[in-house]
């Protein structure tokens, strides 16, 4: 009788564990409220179309199309486009808070501020690639990733990056309309 009265106080704290955990778990977006107006994030995402061109004896690699994007800590947007040699004229735009703080969020909680830093080799045989760059500065701590487009590397690419990379191209699709 005891027994079973121990074992029934015992489940009683693992049944309110998995009443909390199982909507966390299974909860597939970032929390909003992870964001706070007290945050400081600036980023700076640029994308590269990378192309080599081999010269017989050497080879070069250049960019034929570069995009950045700058967004600061209030919203602000910059859009700066290069395309074959030859600068477009920046958008400017602001970035409404929900997105702000979904992007603040998505850095903060997934740990992304902590991916070490490492170098993505791309293959040999790769003519034609995009290689992507993320500077963010957040609450002063600085990190700043590059990466190629996965089919032009044999390292893994952390998912994190790629979500964070997706949500930036999306506020770029979104400033060109």
């Amino acid at each position: 009788m005891v027994r079973k009265m121990m074992i029934a106080l015992g489940a009683i704290p693992v049944i309110v564990a998995l009443l909390i955990s199982v909507p966390l778990l299974t909860k597939n977006e970032i929390p909003i409220s992870a964001a706070n107006s007290f945050d400081r994030l600036d980023i700076e995402y640029t994308k590269h179309q990378l192309k080599t061109v081999d010269y017989g004896v050497t080879e070069r690699t250049g960019a034929h199309k570069t995009e950045i994007l700058l967004i600061k800590n209030d919203g602000e947007l910059k859009y700066s486009v290069t395309d074959q040699g030859y600068l477009q004229p920046d958008i400017r735009s602001q970035l409404d808070e929900k997105t702000l703080n979904k992007i603040k969020a998505l850095i903060k909680e997934t740990g992304f501020m902590q991916i070490p830093v490492e170098s993505f080799p791309v293959f040999e045989n790769v003519t034609e690639y995009q290689k992507s760059n993320v500077k963010i500065t957040l609450n002063g701590r600085n990190q700043e990733i590059h990466w190629p487009q996965q089919n032009a590397t044999g390292g893994f690419i952390p998912p994190i990056i790629t979500m964070v990379e997706s949500e930036l191209d999306a506020i770029i699709s979104d400033i060109r309309e």
